[in-house]
C-alpha cells in the first residue's frame, strides 16, 4: 500500500481520509513496514465499507490485514441501528466464530518435554482433524437445533466439560438470540458428525510453553507463569457456518437492493439491521457462533481425556475461549454518548479493557485476555485488553500473523515433509493429515507475527502479557 495516500496520525495509526461517498474515515494500526506490505486491495476495502450506512468513528483495520471477502480479513466496522446501520456477511465471514481456546494444564515445561512425543501421538489420534473429519458425534438433526441453541451450555449439559468452563468462554459459552430455523436444511446436515473436530486450513491444536513473561501482574491473573503448558485450540463452526455464509449473502444482496444500500462491492452485501433480513441472518449468525462455541468445548474435553491417560497429574483448567469472526451487540462510547452498536470483528479479536461486564470477574482488573495465534513454527501470545483500545478500536486487536501468501503460493514454495522435518530439527513436533496442508500453513507463508503484535502493542489496542512457543502441533 502507498504511505502518501494515507495520513499519518501516530506512529502506528494511520488514516485513509474521509472522501466521496465514505461515511466515516478509514484507520490502519500498524507499523510503517507492514503498511508498505499490505495489498493496495485492503485500502480499496477498507474505503467499501467507511460507505456502509450507519457505520460509527472509522472503518478500521487491524495490522495483519489482507485483501479478504468484502471486509479486509483484519477489518472492524460498528454499526448504529439506530442510524440505518447495516449487518453484513462480509465483515463476519463464512468461518462463523472462528476462534482460540487456550487451557491451562498446570504442568510446567520440565515436567512436559520428555513426555512431549507421547502426547502429540495421542493428542492427533484423540482430536480429529483434517478436511472433511468427522468426530464421534453422530447427531440428530433435532440435536444439531440443540446445539445452535445451547451453544457450549449444550456441551457442558452433555458431559463434556464442566460448569465453570462457561465462566471463561465470551458470552458464557452461549449466544443469546440464536433461532436454529433460520438456518437452512443443509448447515445442519454438513455439521452433523463434525461437532468436536479441528477441521483443515489454518486450524490447529498446539502444546505451548510460557517463554516470556511481559506483565507480571496480568499473567498472575490468568494464571500462568513461565515455563507454564498451555493447550491452544484455534477452530470454528466449520461446515455449518460456511453454508451460512452461502446462503445469506444471496438473502442479502437482495436486501441491499429492496433498501436502497449502495454497496460497493457485491461482497459487501448486507441488510439494515432493524429489518427483517438483517434480524433473521443475526439469529443465524448466533446459531453459528454456539456451533463453534459447542465444537471447542467438545475437543478441550478431548484433551482432557488425552491428559488422564498420558499425564493425569495434570490439572486442565480454561484460561480463555475468544471467537474473531463475529458480530456482537455491545456498548460503546461515541463522541461522548454511550450507544449500543453492532460489532462486526472480521478475522479481528475482541479486546475488552479494564471493568468491562463482559469479562470474567477473575480478569476483570487486569483486561480480557486476547489470544493470539502465530504459525506453527514461530509463537503465539497472550494479550489483555486495554481502556484505550476501546476508544481507539471498540475493543478489538488483530487475530493472528495474517497470511502473506496465498494458500495456492504457499503450496508452489514450500514441501509440507520438509517443513515437518526441519521444525521436529528444531524441538518442534508436527502431527498432520496432509503434507498439503502443512505447506499451506508454512510459517513463511505467513507475516511476522513478532511484528504484528508488537503493533498492537504500540498502538495499546491490546498489550503484551506471555509470549507461547510451540512443543507440538496438531494439524489437519
Amino acid at each position: 500500500m502507498e504511505i502518501k495516500s494515507l495520513e499519518r496520525k501516530g506512529e502506528y495509526e494511520w488514516e485513509i481520509p474521509k472522501t466521496g461517498a465514505m461515511n466515516v474515515p478509514g484507520k490502519i494500526f500498524a507499523s510503517r513496514r507492514l503498511i508498505e506490505e499490505m495489498d493496495e486491495k485492503v485500502r480499496e476495502q477498507i474505503t467499501n465499507v467507511a460507505c456502509l450506512p450507519g457505520i460509527q468513528k472509522a472503518s478500521l483495520a487491524m495490522p495483519d490485514a489482507h485483501w479478504g471477502y468484502g471486509f479486509p480479513i483484519g477489518g472492524v466496522g460498528a454499526f448504529d441501528p439506530e442510524e440505518g446501520g447495516v449487518i453484513c456477511m462480509g465483515g463476519i465471514g463464512f468461518d462463523i466464530s472462528c476462534g482460540v481456546r487456550t487451557l491451562r494444564t498446570g504442568l510446567s515445561l520440565e515436567e512436559v518435554k520428555p513426555r512431549i512425543e507421547e502426547l502429540a501421538e495421542a493428542l492427533f489420534r484423540k482430536v480429529p482433524a483434517g478436511l472433511g473429519s468427522k468426530g464421534k458425534l453422530h447427531l440428530s438433526m433435532s440435536e444439531i437445533d440443540e446445539v445452535l441453541r445451547g451453544g457450549a451450555v449444550w456441551a457442558v449439559e452433555q458431559g463434556y466439560g464442566y460448569e465453570e468452563d462457561l465462566e471463561y468462554i465470551e458470552e458464557r459459552g452461549r449466544m443469546e438470540g440464536a433461532r436454529p430455523e433460520n438456518v437452512s436444511h443443509m448447515a445442519k446436515k454438513r455439521q452433523l458428525h463434525e461437532v468436536g473436530t479441528l477441521g483443515s486450513g489454518n486450524h490447529y491444536l498446539e502444546v505451548q510453553y510460557v517463554s516470556e513473561v511481559y506483565d507480571a501482574e496480568a499473567a498472575r491473573a490468568y494464571g500462568i507463569e513461565k515455563d507454564s503448558v498451555v493447550i491452544s485450540v484455534h477452530c470454528g463452526s466449520r461446515a455449518l457456518g460456511h453454508q451460512i455464509g452461502m446462503d445469506y449473502i444471496k438473502e442479502l444482496y437482495k436486501a441491499a437492493k429492496k433498501y436502497g444500500i449502495p454497496i460497493k462491492d457485491r461482497e459487501l452485501a448486507c441488510a439494515p439491521i432493524n429489518s427483517p433480513e438483517g434480524e433473521k441472518y443475526f439469529s443465524a449468525v448466533a446459531a453459528g457462533i454456539n456451533c463453534a462455541l459447542a465444537n471447542r468445548q467438545v475437543i478441550a474435553h478431548l484433551v482432557r481425556q488425552v491428559f488422564q491417560e498420558v499425564m493425569p497429574e495434570a490439572e486442565v483448567e480454561m484460561l480463555y475461549d475468544i471467537s474473531h469472526n463475529t458480530c456482537k451487540v455491545e456498548e460503546h462510547l461515541v463522541d461522548g454518548e454511550r450507544k449500543t452498536l453492532y460489532v462486526h470483528r472480521k478475522g479481528s479479536t475482541r479486546a475488552l479493557g479494564p471493568g468491562r461486564k463482559e469479562i470474567p470477574r477473575a480478569y476483570r482488573d487486569v483486561g480480557q485476555p486476547v489470544l493470539i495465534g502465530g504459525t506453527m513454527g514461530t509463537c503465539s501470545f497472550i494479550l489483555r485488553g486495554t481502556s484505550e483500545g476501546l476508544e481507539k478500536a471498540f475493543g478489538s486487536a488483530c487475530h493472528g500473523a495474517g497470511r502473506a501468501k496465498s494458500r495456492r503460493q504457499a503450496k508452489r514454495v514450500f514441501r509440507g515433509e520438509r517443513i515437518i522435518r526441519e521444525l521436529r530439527q528444531r524441538g518442534i513436533i508436527i502431527k498432520a493429515h496432509s503434507y498439503a496442508g502443512v505447506a499451506e500453513e508454512a510459517p513463511g507463508a505467513y507475516k511476522d507475527v513478532v511484528e504484528v503484535v508488537d503493533a498492537v502493542h504500540n498502538a495499546s489496542l491490546a498489550k503484551k502479557v506471555v509470549k507461547l512457543k510451540p512443543l507440538a502441533c496438531i494439524k489437519g
